[in-house]
């Protein structure tokens, strides 16, 4: 990848952080402030070292990545662009997790497994999903793309594009028209 490459995502994901965040109040800040970012650069590195067959190295940069953000993401696991996690303490994405373009995760939101067999046993997020905080999304199921998950949801199976997901077990509803992503996570009835 070139340098005028990451530089480019560098700025897009700048850009995705002050569409999704309120509170942004600049570029520079969010660059040097926001661990969910500094989460997602570093895994972009320990993901190549993971894909070139350096797992220790891969592994043990996601170990420190960890410690310093609160954010664990495996290296094996795909990320898309533009993904965003706002505050992000507590955060783990397991490592078959698929995540695709213009995902948001809250903290606390675990994307992990349910079975110790080896194969796929991680979520596949579709894009343009957000995620509330402490949701839980287990297994490998497939989540599609538009949908909304509410905070504290624990999600064990797959849902169609533009649902809805609350509740535990969380259980879909189709997304209405116009119904805005920000105002259903912060809307009453999406809590538990």
């Amino acid at each position: 990848m070139g340098l005028r490459l990451v530089l480019d995502r560098i700025r897009e994901d700048v850009a995705a952080a002050r569409l999704r965040d309120p509170a942004a109040r600049g570029g520079l800040e969010i660059a040097l402030l926001y661990p969910g970012l500094h989460a997602v650069w570093a895994h972009r590195v320990w993901h190549a070292l993971w894909r070139r067959r350096l797992r220790l190295a891969a592994r043990t940069g996601s170990q420190l990545t960890r410690w310093l953000t609160g954010i664990e993401i495996h290296p094996g696991a795909r990320i898309g662009r533009r993904f965003f996690i706002d505050h992000g303490m507590g955060v783990v994405i397991g490592e078959t997790a698929e995540v695709g373009d213009d995902v948001m995760l809250y903290h606390g939101v675990t994307l992990g497994g349910r079975q110790r067999e080896g194969g796929k046993r991680h979520p596949t997020i579709g894009d343009g999903v957000a995620v509330g905080a402490g949701a839980k999304v287990l297994g490998p199921i497939t989540i599609g793309a538009g949908s909304v998950i509410g905070a504290n949801a624990v999600v064990t199976r797959d849902a169609p594009a533009d649902s809805i997901l609350v509740g535990v077990p969380a259980k879909p509803r189709p997304r209405r028209a116009g119904e805005d992503t920000r105002a259903l996570l912060a809307a009453p009835e999406y809590y538990i």
